[in-house]
């Protein structure tokens, strides 16, 4: 297993591209299936690496639903047809910034600064 560090810091990655392609607004997010599909992969990619952290690390931020996390990847890759936008959106507005002060803290645990 790499360690978590790798794995926070792409997960910080990805939310920094989610933030970028979402500063259009919800307007802007739902008039732009090009905006809809970079940020539905990069949650994609950031809840497979959200996945591959430790348990120890998880229950260290119980405020992240990590298993809800898991089983949104798994609507996002597997249901793709299914694919609510609204949930997406809502994610983005309410997950995703619980998920990036997480992995932020965890990551300045690891990394303090010199």
């Amino acid at each position: 297993m790499k360690d978590a560090g790798v794995y926070l810091r792409h997960v910080l990655r990805c939310i920094a591209r989610i933030e970028e392609y979402t500063a259009v607004g919800r307007e802007g997010f739902f008039s732009s299936p090009l905006i809809q599909d970079g940020v539905i992969r990069n949650l994609q990619t950031l809840a497979e690496s959200a996945q591959r952290l430790s348990e120890s690390v998880k229950e260290s931020y119980p405020e992240v639903d990590w298993k809800g996390l898991a089983g949104f990847r798994n609507v996002l890759v597997h249901d793709y047809l299914g694919v609510d936008l609204q949930l997406v959106y809502r994610a983005v507005e309410q997950d995703v910034p619980r998920l990036k002060r997480a992995c932020e803290q965890a990551l300045a645990r690891r990394e303090p600064s010199a």
